[in-house]
């Protein structure tokens, strides 16, 4: 039995050792940058090897399509990986932008990358973007991340790209001064001094008015004597409203105006009802 164990101790240690040392990768690469309107073999063709980048940066023109075909492998075997992605970074200022393969099962994959996919950053760089292949799965494969290539957007120079705007960073802005309404300012003096003329105008003619429809004061003595109090709160309460108006008017603010105006009409409305009854009552006695 101990002879058995010892028997199988190399097969499992060559088992593990081929689980560690499995990696990804690729093969059958083609790289190719095809004008638009060009015929077969026309454009840029070349090979892509895992463990060299080619030797001298590639052009993409505006009109062009780069285009790149592979065979995912893990170890020698074709197969899908989780993840399969071209990221092109500017080395003079770190920006960087990544494309995903399209992989089937079979492990083909390819990505088709013209300007127009290209951020606005990249066209106006002075230095060939480098172009990193990373292939990677689940388990314990190691990943696959190389340098394979250099690109050098070139620009039609009959139609000139707007500069990027600057972007936007986040930091200690210019104080801001806020500038508020100003206050509402009382109407001109000519129309103040207009509209209190017309009012106290009016005041004759109320007076004609209540004459000729009837009033009769010789009842004012019965009717502070039946019912003082209401009577006087009421016509105090009148008159009291009118100053809170005149006072909101030259000085108080809301807040001020609305609490004793509060006050005042509870006053002039409880004292308005009890005065009203004595009036009533005078009436269905038959006093006119």
């Amino acid at each position: 039995m101990r002879f058995l164990r010892l028997a199988h101790l190399p097969l499992l240690l060559a088992g593990l050792s081929t689980a560690w040392g499995a990696s990804w990768g690729f093969d059958d690469a083609t790289i190719s940058v095809q004008p638009k309107g060009a015929g077969i073999g026309g454009g840029f063709k070349d090979k892509l090897s895992p463990a060299s980048p080619l030797s001298s940066p590639i052009t993409l023109g505006a009109s062009d399509t780069l285009k790149i075909i592979l065979t995912a492998r893990e170890d020698k075997a074709p197969k899908r990986p989780h993840q399969a992605f071209l990221q092109l970074r500017d080395p003079s200022t770190g920006l960087e932008t990544s494309y995903a393969l399209s992989v089937k099962d079979s492990g083909k994959g390819k990505v088709e990358i013209t300007q127009k996919d290209l951020p606005a950053q990249f066209l106006t760089t002075a230095h060939p973007l480098s172009a990193t292949l990373t292939i990677a799965s689940f388990g314990t494969s190691k990943p696959y991340t190389s340098h394979v290539f250099d690109i050098t957007p070139v620009l039609d120079s009959a139609n000139p790209i707007a500069q990027p705007e600057k972007a936007l960073r986040y930091g200690p802005q210019p104080e801001i001064h806020h500038i508020f309404k100003s206050d509402p300012t009382n109407p001109p003096k000519i129309l103040t001094l207009l509209f209190t003329a017309a009012v106290i105008a009016a005041v004759p003619l109320l007076l004609g008015v209540w004459v000729t429809l009837g009033a009769n004061l010789s009842h004012l003595p019965t009717a502070l004597q039946n019912a003082p109090i209401p009577h006087l709160l009421f016509f105090g309460s009148v008159v009291a409203l009118e100053g809170i108006f005149f006072l909101y008017y030259t000085t108080w603010n809301l807040f001020q105006t609305l609490p004793a105006a509060a006050v005042v009409g509870s006053v002039a409305f409880l004292s308005g009802s009890r005065a009203l009854s004595e009036v009533q009552e005078r009436r269905l006695a038959g006093l006119r």
